[in-house]
């Protein structure tokens, strides 16, 4: 039937896309849920009760982004948070939007609208600093330049400190924005410290789905327009139930951080290590590139000889969840712009396979990915 969860047998190795809700976060969303009835933006005791619910959460996610809390402005999510960084540091300041080449679409489609440039990633899809300094020093102005803290596909981090001292040099008066939905999660707030604008999601770190926020350390102009909430920057009844739980979330995240951090590399790295030992066929995309400059969860593969969706489907009959590329409104498998811009070949990029790891993994997990992928390879070795 559809709509039915996963079955507890399943090896769900698709935490980029959506990762498992914290126990914590949803004990704190069901009371507003439930018996707690107001609307913040209302007068009386419900709607102040729920209104400093939001002002609470509004503190603790700035510390944990290392920020103000007159600097939040919650969204619906990761992507309404890119929108309103790029468009609205645009109409704010005036001038270019530039992108990699590597963002998520949520940002790559507002530099598009905006008739902005792309900058290069090297093989590695690290971004060229000296192609970024080339472009910014070609336009006559530039308004915001987003640069992703770690790619949702292959979990690569980039070198937002070079980024931003690139942006100092070319055009002082351009902001740095950063999509950290991924890597909210994995990062300390040092490793965006240098971005004036930062994107982050709830659902990537134990969360529920539809809230986010934006770190807004610059003004940016509002995208949506009505009640004037969020200081006017967001207009829109607070999701009251959704920012307490993800509030509770990021500070369950924060406090566990380094011990996860370390659980899931070893498990990411032992899936690893593990797969491409089975077949010669199967190798790291990421060839040679240090696994300690990607987000600990990510394990981005290629099988040789086959599609992905194919591979995907099969593991699916095994009890494994995985995904080819970043999630789509459709949930199908699309060619990834991600490892075009990187340069590999499209006979490789065809059977390319992203499994991620969040917070909730285990050592059954991967033991079962493991046997699912064998047999899946087994299973096509007549056709390879």
């Amino acid at each position: 039937m559809s709509g039915q969860p996963r079955q507890r047998e399943d090896a769900y190795l698709d935490h980029a896309a959506t990762t498992t809700m914290r126990p914590e976060a949803i004990e704190a969303m069901l009371p507003w849920m439930t018996s707690h009835v107001g609307n913040a933006s209302g007068a009386h005791r419900a709607a102040r009760l729920a209104r400093v619910a939001i002002d609470d959460a509004r503190d603790l996610i700035a510390d944990l982004m290392g920020g103000d809390s007159s600097e939040i402005v919650f969204t619906s999510g990761g992507t309404e948070a890119d929108n309103l960084a790029v468009f609205g540091a645009a109409q704010a300041i005036g001038g270019a939007a530039v992108a990699s080449t590597v963002e998520h679409p949520a940002v790559l489609a507002c530099v598009e609208e905006l008739g902005g440039r792309l900058v290069a990633v090297d093989h590695h899809g690290v971004l060229d600093i000296d192609m970024l300094g080339s472009v910014l020093g070609e336009l006559d102005r530039t308004a915001v330049v987003s640069v992703m803290t770690a790619n949702n596909e292959t979990g690569v981090v980039q070198p937002l400190a070079e980024i931003a001292a690139a942006i100092r040099s070319k055009a002082p008066s351009a902001v740095l924005h950063t999509d950290a939905v991924q890597a909210f999660g994995w990062i300390e707030p040092d490793g965006y410290a240098d971005a004036d604008l930062v994107s982050i999601s709830a659902h990537k770190f134990g969360g529920p789905q539809g809230v986010g926020c934006l770190l807004a350390r610059r003004p940016v102009v509002p995208r949506q327009v009505g009640g004037g909430q969020e200081r006017e920057l967001r207009s829109g009844t607070h999701n009251v139930a959704g920012i307490v739980a993800m509030a509770t979330a990021a500070m369950v995240c924060a406090e566990q951080r380094a011990n996860t951090v370390e659980r899931v590399k070893s498990l990411r790295d032992r899936f690893v290590d593990s797969v491409t030992a089975l077949d010669e066929r199967v190798s790291r995309t990421l060839g040679d590139f240090d696994v300690q400059n990607t987000l600990p969860g990510h394990a981005h593969v290629c099988v040789e000889g086959v599609d992905s969706e194919t591979f995907l489907l099969l593991l699916e009959r095994e009890g494994v969840l995985a995904a080819a590329a970043s999630s789509c409104a459709s949930g199908a498998q699309q060619s990834s712009h991600v490892l075009s811009a990187m340069g590999v070949e499209a006979s490789r990029a065809r059977g390319a396979l992203r499994f991620t790891l969040g917070w909730s993994s285990t050592d059954d997990d991967v033991d079962r990915a493991l046997a699912g992928f064998e047999s899946v390879l087994e299973h096509l070795s007549v056709t390879l």
